[in-house]
């Protein structure tokens, strides 16, 4: 299948899975995916509707009880699951999670790196452990994952990789500095994987990055925040675009897929004016992080220490946000 480094000429209806026909939603079925960060958020989303595909479904995140009610959940759409216990940032934890889904199922079809974390804040008051944790778990535990995953596909001699971007992988945001570096950094390296697989002729191991726009999932509820406000984000999507848009392109894996209109726009105005993208999104971060939040909290959120809250894959962030505005304005 060829590659392409735009967004897909395909229509993009309310959910993109819907857009599989009967016979590609079939060959899912029996079909094995890791997907990590698979308690909350995307991760959670892919695997029950992969498992309402019929498809083996191995979760990993660091909260055992999460993984358990979601492997329940996808049992009972029809998959199998397999919860695997695992810290990303841990290359062992890494290594056990691939060796316990090929003792399982007896290989892997699609590994999903959708794990990561964030620090919301101006750069030097976050405290500097936090931005390597960031960095731990968003890069360090991508190439782990993804290491793991190409080495097993060339076993196979198939497979393919999605890795989780954002649409900072494209603009970096202002008070997210260290999400924004490992962002890009997952951007470079799907291109530079894809280099690697073109030029030593593995035209079977695909590797995709999805770019998405910010969505209401708990990666809010879970991030640190030295801001001084609540964690905030403007026009996040439903969740349910992104989920849908990454069973997606594992079923047609392309290099590069940005998730619906605003992530298409900023994904072009990145290429075409970088300067002024930056700029605008700088200046918009800036009011709804510390012009209109109210005041919250300092916290490490769930960086170096998982929390019980934030199982969904929604999490109520647009609500909340518009509650505040509300309040605000004195309505």
């Amino acid at each position: 299948m060829k590659f392409s480094i735009l967004p897909p000429p395909v229509a993009q209806p309310a959910g993109r899975a819907a857009a599989l026909s009967a016979d590609e939603r079939a060959a899912v079925a029996g079909k094995t995916y890791v997907i990590t960060g698979a308690s909350s958020g995307f991760g959670k989303g892919v695997a029950l509707e992969l498992a309402a595909m019929r498809a083996n479904v191995v979760l990993a995140a660091r909260r055992t009880d999460a993984l358990d009610a979601v492997a329940a959940e996808a049992t009972a759409k029809g998959g199998n699951a397999l919860v695997v216990t695992t810290d990303v940032s841990r290359q062992e934890d890494v290594q056990r999670l691939l060796d316990a889904a090929v003792a399982r199922f007896g290989r892997v079809d699609v590994w999903i790196n959708n794990a990561a974390v964030g620090a919301i804040g101006v750069f030097d008051t976050v405290p500097v452990e936090d931005h390597a944790r960031v960095v731990d778990v968003n890069l360090k535990g991508l190439m782990y994952g993804s290491h793991v995953a190409l080495r097993q596909f060339r076993k196979q001699g198939a497979g393919t990789l999605v890795n989780m971007g954002s649409v900072e992988s494209m603009i970096p945001q202002a008070f997210h500095a260290s999400y924004s570096v490992t962002k890009a950094a997952t951007l470079a390296l799907g291109r530079a994987l894809n280099e690697e697989l073109r030029l030593t002729g593995a035209a079977s191991i695909k590797v995709a990055t999805v770019l998405p726009w910010a969505a209401d999932t708990p990666f809010f509820t879970h991030a640190a925040n030295y801001s001084g406000g609540t964690p905030r984000m403007p026009l996040m999507d439903e969740p349910g675009k992104v989920v849908d848009a990454i069973v997606w392109v594992s079923v047609h894996p392309r290099e590069e897929l940005a998730v619906g209109w605003k992530a298409k726009a900023a994904y072009a105005g990145a290429r075409l004016s970088p300067g002024l993208a930056e700029r605008l999104a700088g200046n918009v971060m800036h009011y709804y992080q510390f012009k209109t939040a109210p005041p919250a909290m300092l916290t490490h959120g769930s960086l170096h220490r998982a929390m019980p809250e934030g199982t969904g894959v929604e999490d109520g962030h647009r609500q909340r946000m518009a509650r505040e505005n509300a309040a605000r304005l004195g309505d």
